[in-house]
């Protein structure tokens, strides 16, 4: 056979012979990738110190203590199954070769877990909600029971940028979304009702009803105003405060980003006037009364005020952002007390935004940053402090000798 013949043999064989070496080459690269690598002991990161919680209180003792932190929620639990696996139907003709098959994680086993909670807020029979703008949805979480519900974006609901949340005596949930520019409404068992605001919000941000005047207000941080709704009807009423008349100018009654909103026991209204680092107080009619805090480092100084709520003693506290701290003032704007710094731990913030005080005087708090979550604290009145600062005078009296107890703390009004 002539040297001719033999390579237009071999140029006809040419492409199988490729197939065939393209073949063997996949299947040993991917057996390759496969083989089991030898057990190596990897380094475990630093085991976190563990806190005794139940002594996590301020002030600190022998003062009476005014707050005590109780627990702290991220989301659903952990399951105790592991992930469900499922089969991918397609496969490529190189993997069915190598006899791989690849597998893929079932997302609807995946757990819902906190990143960047907002608005949080309390129904009558205690669960605590969390608007998560990152997730898209509304965590319910059951003190009793552990369990967690949801409202979420694309189920229950369609969502854009969720923000605020507020609920009213009737268990009705009210939700902000500054995407959609408008208010949601969910019945008492989490059903979708209606929506409302659209023709005149911005951006609204914080928001808070009014159950005894039938109020309904929602903090619009683009138009710097506060938006006043009928509660029953949801018809607009009127607006309160507005933007300042010229840039840097921080008159009463004017707003730079009003982020949150709460209402007092005689419908007066507290507003979160954050970049003016400061709190705006106005009657039920929507007049300017008072306001407290400028812009510093201090203790009693404001960086970013952003959540607001009253507790049943009629102190406001405000969640600051900046400061990571969560600080308590009296009706004279005067500051009673401050707890919190930058950090994970329990009774430290990262980025604190939302807060909620309910009818058992629990404090909610909500944090944005370093995988978002809400630490839920006791407020010890002031008709408990006193109780117990007589409980205290009475031992002292009955055992002078053997008690050390120091006169409590009290705050002042």
């Amino acid at each position: 056979m002539s040297a001719h013949s033999c390579f237009r043999q071999f140029h006809k064989l040419f492409p199988a012979v490729c197939l065939v070496v393209g073949m063997l080459f996949a299947t040993n690269l991917e057996a390759g990738k496969n083989k089991k690598k030898p057990d190596v002991e990897q380094p475990q990161p630093p085991a976190l110190p563990e806190i005794d919680t139940r002594n996590l209180i301020w002030p600190d003792p022998p003062e009476i203590a005014r707050i005590r932190w109780l627990e702290q929620y991220r989301g659903e639990p952990k399951s105790a199954q592991p992930i469900a696996v499922t089969r991918k139907k397609k496969e490529s003709w190189m993997l069915r070769v190598a006899g791989i098959q690849p597998v893929e994680v079932n997302k609807a086993d995946a757990k819902y877990k906190l990143v960047r909670p907002y608005g949080v807020a309390v129904d009558s029979k205690g669960n605590i909600y969390a608007a998560d703008t990152y997730v898209g949805a509304v965590f319910i979480f059951n003190p009793e029971t552990k369990a967690v519900d949801f409202i979420r974006n694309g189920r229950e609901a369609r969502f854009k940028a969720l923000i605020g949340l507020a609920i009213d005596d009737a268990d009705r949930l009210f939700v902000t979304d500054s995407g959609f520019q408008r208010v949601f409404i969910f019945d008492s068992s989490h059903k979708f009702q209606a929506t409302f605001g659209s023709d005149r919000l911005g951006r609204p941000s914080g928001i808070a009803v009014d159950n005894k005047n039938r109020f309904l207000y929602v903090t619009d941080v683009l138009k710097n105003n506060v938006v006043v709704y009928d509660l029953d009807s949801f018809k607009y009423l009127r607006t309160v405060g507005g933007p300042p008349g010229k840039e840097g100018d921080d008159a009463p009654g004017t707003f730079a980003r009003p982020t949150n909103i709460a209402v007092g026991a005689k419908g007066e209204l507290y507003v979160s006037d954050t970049l003016n680092s400061r709190i705006q107080i106005f009657d039920a009619g929507g007049n300017f009364v008072s306001a407290f805090g400028k812009g510093g480092d201090g203790p009693a100084d404001f960086a970013r005020p952003k959540g607001i709520a009253l507790d049943s003693d009629g102190h406001v506290w405000v969640a600051d952002a900046d400061q990571n701290r969560v600080k308590v003032y009296d009706r004279q704007g005067r500051l009673c007390a401050f707890f919190g710094e930058y950090g994970y731990f329990p009774g430290q913030f990262a980025l604190p935004s939302g807060i909620a005080i309910d009818r058992n005087n629990r404090v909610i708090v909500a944090e944005q940053v370093l995988n978002g979550r809400l630490q839920v604290f006791r407020y010890t009145t002031d008709a408990e402090a006193a109780a117990e600062q007589v409980a205290r005078e009475q031992q002292a009296n009955a055992h002078p000798r053997e008690s050390t107890a120091s006169a409590g703390s009290t705050v002042e009004h």
